[in-house]
C-alpha cells in the first residue's frame, strides 16, 4: 500500500482544464529498493524497426497477462519482477493511433503504420528516444490520467536534469514543450491495467528533419524542438538517457535494473539482435 502527496516541482504547471493530476507517490527508500523494474536499454544498438520494437512490447504484455492470469486463480497479487521499460531509438517511422486522421500525413518517403495507441500522427527516428513501459498500474497509482501527468513529470525532470527549466505542460495538450515548441509527445495504451507505448523525446536535430512530413499530433501551425536546441553545449544521446532513467526512478518510484543481453535475446524478436 502507498500514499499520495502533491508534486511540488511542477505542480503550477499543470492547468485544471487537464484531465487527470500528477501526485508523487510515498514510499520509504527501503520500499524503493525492492521495486525493481527490468530495463531493456537498446539505446547504444542501430535504430530498431518500429514493428519489432512493437513484438517486443508484445512478448512482454504477454507475460504480465499470464502472470495475472495465474493471480486470479491463486487468489493473489504478485507484482514484483514482471514490470519492465524498454529504451531504444527506431528506424524512421509515422505512427498513427486508432482513431489518428491519414490526412496529418504529408510526406509517403516514410513507413506509415498505425497501431493500437491513442493520440494522432506522430513521427519516430534517430537522434529521438522513446520510452515504452510495460507496468501494472496496480503498483502505482490505478489511474490512467495520472499515468500520462506522471510520464510528462519524467519528461520534466529529465529535462531539468538536462538544464533546460522553462519545459511546461500547455493547456488542454499532451506532451512537454518548450518556448511554446514540443519537445515530448506522449501516446499510450493500457489493458488490464498494463500499460504499452510510452513517450519519445527528440535529443538531437537530426530527429526533427521527417517531422516536416506530418502535422506532429495534428495540432496545426505548431512546431517541434529537440533537446539540443536549447542547451548551452549540445548533449550526447547517452547522457540524457542517463538522466531519462534517474526520472524514471524518481518518479515511479522504482529501481531498473538493466537486461543482459541474453534476456533481450531471450525476450525480444527472434530476429532483433542478428
Amino acid at each position: 500500500a502507498f500514499s499520495t502527496r502533491p508534486s511540488t516541482m511542477h505542480a503550477n504547471s499543470l492547468k485544471a482544464q487537464q484531465l487527470g493530476e500528477f501526485e508523487s507517490l510515498n514510499f520509504s527508500d527501503g520500499v524503493k529498493e525492492d521495486r525493481t523494474v527490468k530495463l531493456f536499454d537498446l539505446t547504444t544498438a542501430k535504430p530498431v524497426h518500429f514493428q519489432d520494437g512493437w513484438e517486443f512490447q508484445k512478448n512482454l504484455l504477454s507475460k504480465q497477462l499470464e502472470r495475472l492470469k495465474k493471480d486470479e486463480e491463486n487468489s493473489c497479487s504478485q507484482f514484483d519482477g514482471f514490470d519492465s521499460i524498454i529504451m531504444l531509438q527506431h528506424l524512421p517511422v509515422y505512427t498513427l493511433g486508432t482513431a489518428s486522421d491519414s490526412n496529418f500525413v504529408l510526406n509517403d518517403d516514410v513507413e506509415v503504420v498505425r497501431i493500437d495507441r491513442g493520440g494522432e500522427v506522430t513521427y519516430h527516428g534517430p537522434g529521438q528516444l522513446v520510452v515504452y513501459p510495460i507496468i501494472d498500474l496496480r503498483a502505482y497509482k490505478q489511474d490512467i490520467h495520472w499515468y500520462m501527468r506522471a510520464m510528462e513529470e519524467s519528461i520534466l525532470v529529465a529535462l531539468q536534469k538536462a538544464g533546460i527549466g522553462n519545459a511546461m505542460r500547455e493547456d488542454d495538450l499532451t506532451g512537454i514543450w518548450v518556448d511554446r515548441q514540443k519537445v515530448a509527445a506522449l501516446g499510450i495504451k493500457a489493458r488490464r491495467w498494463v500499460t504499452q507505448h510510452g513517450l519519445a523525446i527528440n535529443i538531437t536535430p537530426d530527429s526533427l528533419v521527417n517531422f516536416k512530413g506530418i502535422v506532429p499530433c495534428g495540432l496545426e501551425g505548431r512546431e517541434v524542438t529537440c533537446v539540443n536546441n536549447h542547451v548551452s553545449e549540445a548533449l550526447l544521446f547517452s547522457e540524457f538517457v542517463k538522466y531519462m532513467k534517474e526520472a524514471l526512478e524518481e518518479v515511479f518510484c522504482i529501481k531498473l535494473l538493466e537486461a543482459s543481453l541474453d534476456e533481450i535475446k531471450t525476450v525480444g524478436p527472434s530476429h532483433l539482435n542478428q
